[in-house]
């Protein structure tokens, strides 16, 4: 079980505390940039302490007593380092809980989407998270995410099916990516291309399955995400549409 008898606030405050210490005016004007928080931009609104994420993983490891309750008040956070330590919190708490806490966690997530909203976050959780905890059940949550209006949310739905590709269980990934085939996004493009090259790294006859239907309709982007790592020759091949 979650270790709850922390006073709720007392793990958070002393977090908090140190967090501001750690601010660096310079990186956070770079992450602004660099996650498109300008008006019409993905990350619209968005706001940084100026915090890299291996000064957040340590954080990780020196606050292991922290909660499930003060994890999901860091997630509600206005700032993205804390909303991104909130997440690796709750994975690295997922990973050592009861069946029963991983549901608290795994509701706690898809309750709290809104938050999960750039695709650092999501890219680093979805899997350990949405990924692990459908493994074994009902996947139709999944499918519920990839036709969903956010693109947060059909970007969770490819990115936790990485969960089931490295245990060589690709069903679900090439369902979803024939579902967000002909999406409008970007960051679609790039998350769906990426997993079926990392279905590739495993079995590249089931990727290329999938590519030999798909690749002439399948946007540019996603396809070259796809193909990144097959022989040079074969490469030029499918991106001039001779294969």
């Amino acid at each position: 079980m979650v270790n709850k008898s922390i006073p709720m606030n007392g793990e958070l405050l002393s977090i908090r505390n140190e967090l501001r210490k750690l601010a660096d005016k310079e990186i956070a004007e770079h992450s602004q940039r660099f996650f498109k928080t300008g008006d019409g931009q993905y990350g619209e609104g968005d706001r940084f302490l100026g915090i890299r994420v291996p000064v957040l993983r340590r954080l990780v490891r020196e606050h292991q007593r922290i909660s499930i309750e003060e994890t999901s008040l860091l997630l509600k956070s206005q700032f993205h380092e804390e909303r991104l330590l909130s997440l690796l919190m709750l994975i690295n708490i997922f990973k050592k809980v009861n069946e029963e806490d991983k549901e608290i966690i795994y509701n706690l997530y898809l309750n709290s989407i809104k938050f999960v909203n750039n695709w650092d976050l999501v890219d680093c959780s979805a899997e350990h998270i949405v990924g692990a905890y459908l493994r074994e059940r009902n996947k139709q949550p999944i499918y519920d995410l990839a036709n969903s209006k956010s693109l947060w949310k059909r970007r969770i739905s490819m990115m936790s099916t990485f969960h089931f590709i490295k245990n060589r269980e690709f069903i679900e990934s090439l369902k979803v990516s024939e579902i967000l085939l002909h999406d409008q996004e970007d960051l679609i493009h790039k998350a769906v291309g990426w997993m079926l090259r990392e279905i590739g790294k495993r079995d590249i006859r089931t990727e290329e399955d999938f590519l030999k239907k798909h690749y002439k309709s399948m946007p540019r982007t996603m396809l070259r995400y796809a193909i990144e790592k097959f022989p040079e020759e074969r490469r030029k091949k499918y991106l001039k549409g001779k294969i």
